[in-house]
Protein backbone atom coordinates (compact mmCIF):
# COMPACT_ATOMS: atom_id res chain seq x y z
CA UNK A 1 0.00 0.00 0.00
CA UNK A 2 1.17 3.10 -1.20
CA UNK A 3 2.29 5.97 1.98
CA UNK A 4 1.87 9.20 2.26
CA UNK A 5 6.15 9.65 1.86
CA UNK A 6 5.81 7.27 -1.12
CA UNK A 7 3.54 9.99 -2.81
CA UNK A 8 5.82 12.73 -2.04
CA UNK A 9 8.61 10.65 -3.77
CA UNK A 10 6.33 10.56 -6.55
CA UNK A 11 5.25 14.18 -6.66
CA UNK A 12 9.04 15.13 -6.19
CA UNK A 13 9.78 13.02 -9.33
CA UNK A 14 7.12 14.35 -11.77
CA UNK A 15 8.25 17.89 -10.74
CA UNK A 16 12.16 17.14 -11.48
CA UNK A 17 11.09 15.72 -14.60
CA UNK A 18 9.34 18.96 -16.11
CA UNK A 19 11.50 21.65 -14.94
CA UNK A 20 15.43 20.78 -16.36
CA UNK A 21 15.95 24.36 -16.58
CA UNK A 22 14.76 25.44 -13.12
CA UNK A 23 17.24 22.28 -11.82
CA UNK A 24 20.12 23.56 -14.46
CA UNK A 25 19.72 27.13 -12.71
CA UNK A 26 19.61 26.04 -9.43
CA UNK A 27 22.82 23.69 -9.96
CA UNK A 28 24.28 27.06 -11.00
CA UNK A 29 23.45 29.10 -8.01
CA UNK A 30 25.90 28.36 -6.08
CA UNK A 31 27.47 32.08 -5.72
CA UNK A 32 24.28 32.68 -3.33
CA UNK A 33 24.18 31.23 0.53
CA UNK A 34 21.72 28.11 0.19
CA UNK A 35 21.30 28.37 -3.55
CA UNK A 36 19.07 31.91 -3.95
CA UNK A 37 19.23 35.58 -3.29
CA UNK A 38 17.37 35.04 0.12
CA UNK A 39 17.05 31.97 1.55
CA UNK A 40 13.61 31.88 2.16
CA UNK A 41 12.86 31.04 -1.93
CA UNK A 42 13.84 27.82 -0.71
CA UNK A 43 11.07 26.87 1.56
CA UNK A 44 8.75 25.82 -1.06
CA UNK A 45 8.12 22.00 -1.23
CA UNK A 46 9.38 21.18 -4.62
CA UNK A 47 13.37 19.65 -4.22
CA UNK A 48 15.05 22.71 -5.98
CA UNK A 49 13.35 26.18 -6.46
CA UNK A 50 10.64 27.08 -9.23
CA UNK A 51 13.26 29.51 -11.62
CA UNK A 52 10.22 32.30 -12.93
CA UNK A 53 10.81 33.76 -16.47
CA UNK A 54 7.62 36.35 -15.99
CA UNK A 55 4.58 36.80 -14.41
CA UNK A 56 1.42 38.99 -15.43
CA UNK A 57 -2.01 39.65 -13.96
CA UNK A 58 -2.77 36.29 -12.15
CA UNK A 59 -0.19 34.07 -14.09
CA UNK A 60 3.57 33.32 -13.29
CA UNK A 61 5.78 31.36 -16.10
CA UNK A 62 8.85 29.46 -14.89
CA UNK A 63 12.50 28.65 -16.76
CA UNK A 64 10.60 25.73 -18.10
CA UNK A 65 7.70 27.26 -19.71
CA UNK A 66 5.40 26.07 -16.66
CA UNK A 67 2.14 28.70 -16.31
CA UNK A 68 0.78 28.49 -12.97
CA UNK A 69 -2.58 30.05 -11.84
CA UNK A 70 -0.74 32.20 -8.69
CA UNK A 71 -2.93 32.03 -5.69
CA UNK A 72 0.48 32.91 -3.76
CA UNK A 73 1.39 36.86 -5.38
CA UNK A 74 4.60 36.86 -3.61
CA UNK A 75 3.21 35.93 -0.53
CA UNK A 76 1.30 39.33 -0.46
CA UNK A 77 3.54 42.18 -2.34
CA UNK A 78 1.72 41.55 -5.72
CA UNK A 79 -1.73 41.17 -4.39
CA UNK A 80 -3.43 43.73 -6.83
CA UNK A 81 -1.49 40.79 -9.78
CA UNK A 82 2.03 41.06 -11.55
CA UNK A 83 3.41 43.39 -14.01
CA UNK A 84 0.49 46.06 -13.48
CA UNK A 85 0.69 48.58 -16.86
CA UNK A 86 -0.29 51.32 -14.23
CA UNK A 87 2.40 51.06 -11.78
CA UNK A 88 5.44 50.11 -14.34
CA UNK A 89 4.27 53.38 -16.27
CA UNK A 90 4.24 55.40 -13.06
CA UNK A 91 7.80 53.77 -12.10
CA UNK A 92 9.34 54.11 -15.08
CA UNK A 93 8.47 57.79 -15.18
CA UNK A 94 9.83 58.40 -12.20
CA UNK A 95 12.76 56.61 -12.61
CA UNK A 96 13.42 58.41 -15.41
CA UNK A 97 12.93 62.09 -13.42
CA UNK A 98 15.04 60.72 -10.38
CA UNK A 99 14.45 58.15 -7.68
CA UNK A 100 15.40 59.18 -4.78
CA UNK A 101 16.61 63.07 -3.13
CA UNK A 102 16.38 62.77 0.43
CA UNK A 103 13.97 65.52 -0.34
CA UNK A 104 10.41 65.66 -0.91
CA UNK A 105 8.49 65.83 -3.74
CA UNK A 106 4.88 67.74 -4.75
CA UNK A 107 3.61 64.33 -4.73
CA UNK A 108 4.40 63.70 -1.15
CA UNK A 109 1.48 65.76 -0.10
CA UNK A 110 -1.20 64.35 -2.33
CA UNK A 111 0.26 60.47 -0.98
CA UNK A 112 -0.18 61.48 2.54
CA UNK A 113 -3.64 62.98 1.73
CA UNK A 114 -4.60 60.17 0.20
CA UNK A 115 -3.03 57.62 3.00
CA UNK A 116 -5.33 60.26 5.59
CA UNK A 117 -8.30 59.53 3.91
CA UNK A 118 -8.75 56.05 3.20
CA UNK A 119 -7.42 54.77 6.41
CA UNK A 120 -8.85 57.62 8.40
CA UNK A 121 -5.50 58.33 10.55
CA UNK A 122 -3.93 62.26 11.33
CA UNK A 123 -0.11 61.74 9.94
CA UNK A 124 2.05 59.24 8.19
CA UNK A 125 5.37 58.29 7.45
CA UNK A 126 6.61 55.81 5.17
CA UNK A 127 8.95 52.72 5.86
CA UNK A 128 10.95 50.44 3.42
CA UNK A 129 9.51 47.32 4.81
CA UNK A 130 6.89 46.29 7.23
CA UNK A 131 9.46 45.20 9.70
CA UNK A 132 10.82 48.93 9.71
CA UNK A 133 7.50 50.09 9.84
CA UNK A 134 6.73 47.80 12.83
CA UNK A 135 10.40 48.70 14.53
CA UNK A 136 9.35 52.53 14.29
CA UNK A 137 6.40 52.28 15.94
CA UNK A 138 7.42 50.00 18.62
CA UNK A 139 9.61 52.10 19.58
CA UNK A 140 7.35 55.51 19.65
CA UNK A 141 4.90 53.52 21.87
CA UNK A 142 7.65 53.10 24.07
CA UNK A 143 8.77 56.85 24.38
CA UNK A 144 5.57 58.24 24.22
CA UNK A 145 4.31 56.24 26.87
CA UNK A 146 7.35 55.95 29.14
CA UNK A 147 6.68 52.02 29.47
CA UNK A 148 9.14 48.81 28.53
CA UNK A 149 6.96 46.01 27.51
CA UNK A 150 5.45 45.16 24.19
CA UNK A 151 2.58 42.97 24.19
CA UNK A 152 1.98 40.61 20.84
CA UNK A 153 0.03 37.02 20.68
CA UNK A 154 1.39 33.31 20.19
CA UNK A 155 2.09 32.90 16.67
CA UNK A 156 2.50 35.83 15.16
CA UNK A 157 4.70 37.35 12.51
CA UNK A 158 5.40 41.23 12.11
CA UNK A 159 8.35 41.08 10.13
CA UNK A 160 12.72 41.22 10.86
CA UNK A 161 11.32 42.73 14.51
CA UNK A 162 13.30 41.61 17.50
CA UNK A 163 10.63 42.19 19.90
CA UNK A 164 8.55 40.27 18.26
CA UNK A 165 10.64 36.75 17.36
CA UNK A 166 8.79 35.42 21.47
CA UNK A 167 6.52 32.20 21.60
CA UNK A 168 5.03 29.90 24.08
CA UNK A 169 6.32 26.81 24.92
CA UNK A 170 3.94 24.99 27.27
CA UNK A 171 2.16 27.77 28.11
CA UNK A 172 5.87 29.68 28.76
CA UNK A 173 7.37 32.48 26.84
CA UNK A 174 10.42 31.80 25.04
CA UNK A 175 12.80 33.31 22.95
CA UNK A 176 11.53 31.74 19.09
CA UNK A 177 13.52 28.69 18.02
CA UNK A 178 16.30 28.94 15.15
CA UNK A 179 17.52 32.37 16.12
CA UNK A 180 20.52 33.52 14.16
CA UNK A 181 23.11 35.55 16.42
CA UNK A 182 20.24 36.10 19.17
CA UNK A 183 21.90 37.99 22.61
CA UNK A 184 18.80 39.42 24.15
CA UNK A 185 16.67 37.53 25.86
CA UNK A 186 13.35 39.25 24.42
CA UNK A 187 11.13 37.75 26.86
CA UNK A 188 12.50 40.50 29.11
CA UNK A 189 10.63 43.36 27.54
CA UNK A 190 7.66 41.25 25.13
CA UNK A 191 4.94 39.08 26.75
CA UNK A 192 3.12 37.00 24.26
CA UNK A 193 -0.33 35.53 25.17
CA UNK A 194 -2.67 33.55 23.19
CA UNK A 195 -5.02 35.22 20.44
CA UNK A 196 -8.84 35.21 21.63
CA UNK A 197 -8.19 34.58 25.38
CA UNK A 198 -9.53 38.00 27.05
CA UNK A 199 -8.89 36.64 30.45
CA UNK A 200 -4.91 36.33 29.50
CA UNK A 201 -5.27 39.86 28.02
CA UNK A 202 -6.83 41.23 30.82
CA UNK A 203 -4.08 39.55 33.38
CA UNK A 204 -1.13 40.72 30.78
CA UNK A 205 -2.51 44.57 30.56
CA UNK A 206 -3.60 45.16 34.45
CA UNK A 207 0.38 45.49 35.68
CA UNK A 208 -0.09 49.12 33.66
CA UNK A 209 3.56 48.69 32.15
CA UNK A 210 2.27 47.43 28.39
CA UNK A 211 3.21 50.46 25.71
CA UNK A 212 1.84 48.83 23.32
CA UNK A 213 -0.04 46.25 21.65
CA UNK A 214 1.13 44.62 18.54
CA UNK A 215 -1.35 42.71 16.53
CA UNK A 216 -3.00 41.75 13.25
CA UNK A 217 -6.97 41.68 13.07
CA UNK A 218 -6.60 38.38 11.88
CA UNK A 219 -3.65 36.27 12.21
CA UNK A 220 -2.26 34.61 9.18
CA UNK A 221 1.26 33.32 9.82
CA UNK A 222 0.22 30.79 12.02
CA UNK A 223 -2.48 29.66 9.68
CA UNK A 224 -5.08 31.95 9.44
CA UNK A 225 -6.62 32.10 13.03
CA UNK A 226 -9.68 34.32 12.72
CA UNK A 227 -10.86 37.03 16.21
CA UNK A 228 -13.81 35.38 18.20
CA UNK A 229 -17.26 37.24 18.51
CA UNK A 230 -16.25 40.57 20.46
CA UNK A 231 -12.37 40.20 21.02
CA UNK A 232 -11.41 43.19 19.53
CA UNK A 233 -14.16 45.18 21.06
CA UNK A 234 -12.59 43.65 24.09
CA UNK A 235 -9.10 44.35 23.38
CA UNK A 236 -9.79 48.06 22.72
CA UNK A 237 -11.39 48.21 25.63
CA UNK A 238 -9.22 46.93 27.93
CA UNK A 239 -6.12 48.70 25.81
CA UNK A 240 -7.72 52.03 26.48
CA UNK A 241 -8.43 51.32 30.15
CA UNK A 242 -4.76 50.67 31.30
CA UNK A 243 -3.42 53.57 28.85
CA UNK A 244 -1.91 51.25 26.36
CA UNK A 245 -1.19 51.95 22.86
CA UNK A 246 -2.93 49.52 20.11
CA UNK A 247 -1.22 48.68 16.93
CA UNK A 248 -2.92 46.80 14.04
CA UNK A 249 -0.39 45.46 11.00
CA UNK A 250 -2.02 45.70 8.22
CA UNK A 251 0.04 44.45 6.21
CA UNK A 252 -2.12 40.82 5.19
CA UNK A 253 -5.55 41.88 5.98
CA UNK A 254 -5.58 44.52 3.44
CA UNK A 255 -6.84 42.18 1.64
CA UNK A 256 -10.43 42.67 3.29
CA UNK A 257 -11.21 46.11 1.69
CA UNK A 258 -10.16 49.33 0.27
CA UNK A 259 -9.09 50.22 3.81
CA UNK A 260 -8.41 47.38 5.16
CA UNK A 261 -9.86 45.22 8.13
CA UNK A 262 -10.08 47.54 10.38
CA UNK A 263 -12.24 49.89 7.75
CA UNK A 264 -14.46 47.21 7.02
CA UNK A 265 -15.14 46.07 10.95
CA UNK A 266 -14.44 49.92 12.17
CA UNK A 267 -11.81 49.26 14.38
CA UNK A 268 -9.85 52.35 15.59
CA UNK A 269 -6.29 51.61 16.35
CA UNK A 270 -4.12 54.06 17.72
CA UNK A 271 -0.74 53.17 15.35
CA UNK A 272 -1.44 51.34 11.89
CA UNK A 273 1.03 49.47 9.49
CA UNK A 274 0.83 48.14 6.13
CA UNK A 275 3.53 47.10 3.95
CA UNK A 276 4.00 44.28 0.73
CA UNK A 277 1.29 45.93 -1.27
CA UNK A 278 0.89 49.39 -0.49
CA UNK A 279 3.87 50.28 -3.57
CA UNK A 280 2.83 47.14 -5.78
CA UNK A 281 5.80 45.37 -4.11
CA UNK A 282 7.98 47.96 -4.78
CA UNK A 283 9.71 47.81 -1.24
CA UNK A 284 7.94 50.18 0.71
CA UNK A 285 5.74 50.41 4.42
CA UNK A 286 3.59 53.12 5.52
CA UNK A 287 2.43 54.02 9.36
CA UNK A 288 -0.10 56.13 10.61
CA UNK A 289 -0.86 57.87 13.96
CA UNK A 290 -4.30 59.14 15.33
CA UNK A 291 -3.94 63.12 16.35
CA UNK A 292 -3.81 61.93 20.05
CA UNK A 293 -0.83 60.06 19.31
CA UNK A 294 0.77 62.67 17.01
CA UNK A 295 0.63 65.28 19.86
CA UNK A 296 2.00 62.83 22.19
CA UNK A 297 4.96 61.72 19.75
CA UNK A 298 5.81 66.00 19.54
CA UNK A 299 5.90 66.55 23.37
CA UNK A 300 8.12 63.23 23.41
CA UNK A 301 10.22 64.85 21.07
CA UNK A 302 10.58 67.86 22.40
CA UNK A 303 11.29 66.21 25.64
CA UNK A 304 13.85 63.88 24.33
CA UNK A 305 16.00 66.56 21.84
CA UNK A 306 17.91 66.65 19.28
CA UNK A 307 19.86 63.13 18.43
CA UNK A 308 19.46 60.09 16.35
CA UNK A 309 16.23 58.57 16.85
CA UNK A 310 16.77 54.96 15.80
CA UNK A 311 14.24 55.18 13.25
CA UNK A 312 14.27 55.35 9.42
CA UNK A 313 16.52 54.46 6.71
CA UNK A 314 17.91 56.65 3.58
CA UNK A 315 15.68 54.77 1.04
CA UNK A 316 12.35 55.37 2.86
CA UNK A 317 10.13 57.49 1.48
CA UNK A 318 12.01 58.33 -1.89
CA UNK A 319 10.18 59.71 -5.17
CA UNK A 320 9.96 56.39 -6.92
CA UNK A 321 8.05 54.74 -3.70
CA UNK A 322 6.00 57.75 -3.82
CA UNK A 323 4.90 57.47 -7.25
CA UNK A 324 3.92 53.69 -6.79
CA UNK A 325 1.85 54.32 -3.85
CA UNK A 326 0.23 57.03 -5.57
CA UNK A 327 -0.77 55.01 -8.28
CA UNK A 328 -1.64 52.04 -6.03
CA UNK A 329 -4.34 54.00 -3.96
CA UNK A 330 -5.44 55.86 -7.28
CA UNK A 331 -5.39 53.80 -10.05
CA UNK A 332 -5.40 49.94 -8.78
CA UNK A 333 -6.32 49.35 -5.30
CA UNK A 334 -10.12 50.71 -6.22
CA UNK A 335 -13.69 49.65 -5.15
CA UNK A 336 -13.76 47.66 -8.43
CA UNK A 337 -11.03 45.57 -7.93
CA UNK A 338 -11.87 44.81 -4.15
CA UNK A 339 -15.29 43.59 -5.60
CA UNK A 340 -13.84 41.49 -7.49
CA UNK A 341 -11.29 40.09 -4.96
CA UNK A 342 -14.33 39.29 -2.64
CA UNK A 343 -16.53 37.92 -5.33
CA UNK A 344 -13.50 35.50 -6.20
CA UNK A 345 -12.23 34.99 -2.16
CA UNK A 346 -16.04 33.94 -1.85
CA UNK A 347 -16.46 31.38 -4.71
CA UNK A 348 -13.33 29.87 -3.82
CA UNK A 349 -14.55 29.67 -0.35
CA UNK A 350 -17.85 28.14 -1.60
CA UNK A 351 -16.40 25.80 -3.89
CA UNK A 352 -13.60 24.31 -1.01
CA UNK A 353 -16.18 23.83 1.63
CA UNK A 354 -18.31 21.97 -1.14
CA UNK A 355 -15.60 19.58 -1.73
CA UNK A 356 -15.05 19.09 1.93
CA UNK A 357 -19.14 18.80 2.06
CA UNK A 358 -19.33 15.85 -0.95
CA UNK A 359 -16.19 13.94 0.48
CA UNK A 360 -16.95 13.93 4.13
CA UNK A 361 -13.74 15.35 4.63
CA UNK A 362 -12.32 16.08 8.16
CA UNK A 363 -11.20 19.73 6.97
CA UNK A 364 -12.30 23.09 7.21
CA UNK A 365 -11.63 26.65 5.85
CA UNK A 366 -10.43 30.14 6.99
CA UNK A 367 -11.47 32.97 5.39
CA UNK A 368 -10.69 36.84 5.86
CA UNK A 369 -11.44 39.45 3.32
CA UNK A 370 -9.62 38.39 -0.71
CA UNK A 371 -7.66 35.48 1.68
CA UNK A 372 -8.61 31.93 2.46
CA UNK A 373 -7.21 28.80 4.04
CA UNK A 374 -7.51 25.22 3.70
CA UNK A 375 -6.99 23.37 7.19
CA UNK A 376 -6.54 20.03 7.39
CA UNK A 377 -8.84 19.71 10.76
CA UNK A 378 -12.39 20.10 11.10
CA UNK A 379 -12.46 23.01 12.67
CA UNK A 380 -10.71 26.33 12.41
CA UNK A 381 -8.30 26.79 15.75
CA UNK A 382 -9.09 29.72 17.83
CA UNK A 383 -5.03 30.14 19.14
CA UNK A 384 -1.35 29.00 17.77
CA UNK A 385 -1.34 26.48 19.98
CA UNK A 386 -4.24 24.44 18.54
CA UNK A 387 -2.92 25.74 15.40
CA UNK A 388 0.41 23.93 15.68
CA UNK A 389 -1.63 20.90 17.13
CA UNK A 390 -3.22 20.03 13.85
CA UNK A 391 -0.40 21.27 11.61
CA UNK A 392 0.81 18.05 9.62
CA UNK A 393 4.22 19.16 7.88
CA UNK A 394 4.15 16.01 5.39
CA UNK A 395 0.91 16.20 4.34
CA UNK A 396 1.26 19.99 3.90
CA UNK A 397 4.37 19.34 1.59
CA UNK A 398 2.40 16.62 -0.44
CA UNK A 399 -0.26 19.18 -0.74
CA UNK A 400 1.78 22.20 -2.14
CA UNK A 401 3.94 19.80 -4.18
CA UNK A 402 0.93 18.63 -5.81
CA UNK A 403 -0.95 21.30 -6.42
CA UNK A 404 2.80 23.10 -8.47
CA UNK A 405 2.68 19.70 -10.48
CA UNK A 406 -1.41 20.92 -11.17
CA UNK A 407 -0.32 24.06 -12.30
CA UNK A 408 -1.17 26.35 -9.08
CA UNK A 409 0.89 27.79 -6.15
CA UNK A 410 -0.01 29.03 -3.18
CA UNK A 411 2.04 30.50 0.00
CA UNK A 412 4.38 28.19 0.96
CA UNK A 413 3.92 29.01 4.54
CA UNK A 414 0.34 27.01 5.33
CA UNK A 415 -2.24 26.72 2.82
CA UNK A 416 -3.16 30.81 2.26
CA UNK A 417 -4.51 31.19 -0.76
CA UNK A 418 -5.30 34.87 -2.02
CA UNK A 419 -7.01 36.19 -4.99
CA UNK A 420 -6.55 39.67 -6.67
CA UNK A 421 -8.48 41.84 -9.42
CA UNK A 422 -6.86 39.46 -12.04
CA UNK A 423 -7.73 36.13 -10.55
CA UNK A 424 -10.03 34.75 -13.05
CA UNK A 425 -12.86 32.61 -12.19
CA UNK A 426 -11.67 29.45 -13.96
CA UNK A 427 -8.86 29.61 -12.21
CA UNK A 428 -10.26 29.45 -8.97
CA UNK A 429 -12.42 26.92 -10.13
CA UNK A 430 -9.02 24.73 -11.54
CA UNK A 431 -7.53 25.41 -7.86
CA UNK A 432 -10.77 23.69 -6.54
CA UNK A 433 -10.67 21.12 -8.76
CA UNK A 434 -7.03 20.25 -7.63
CA UNK A 435 -8.07 20.45 -4.25
CA UNK A 436 -10.97 17.71 -5.09
CA UNK A 437 -8.35 15.71 -7.10
CA UNK A 438 -5.67 15.89 -3.90
CA UNK A 439 -8.68 14.10 -1.31
CA UNK A 440 -8.76 11.31 -3.92
CA UNK A 441 -5.51 10.97 -4.83
CA UNK A 442 -3.64 11.15 -1.34
CA UNK A 443 -2.77 7.61 0.30
CA UNK A 444 -5.75 6.50 2.90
Amino acid sequence: MSTLHDFIAEQREIFAGAHPQSRRLAEAGNAWRGGVPMHWMRDWATPFPIYVTSAHDATLIDADGVAYDDFCLGDTPSMFGHARPELAAAVARQAGEGVGFMLPTARSNAVGELLRCRFGLAQWQVATTASDANRAVIRWARAITGRDQILIFDGCYHGMVDDCFVALKDGQPVNKAGLIGQVVDQTRTTRVIPFNDVSALKEALETGDVAAVLAEPVMTNCGMIAPSPGYHARLRELTQRHGTLLIMDETHTLSSGPAGYCGVHGLSPDMFVVGKAIAGGIPAAVWGVTADVAARMDATQARIGPGQSGIGTTLSGNALVMAAIETMLTEVMTDAAYAHMLDGAARLVDGLRGVIADKALPWSVAHVGARAELIFTPEAPQNAAAMRAVLDHDRLEAFHLYLINQGVLIAPFHNMMLISPKTGFDAIDRLVAAVAQFSEDLPK
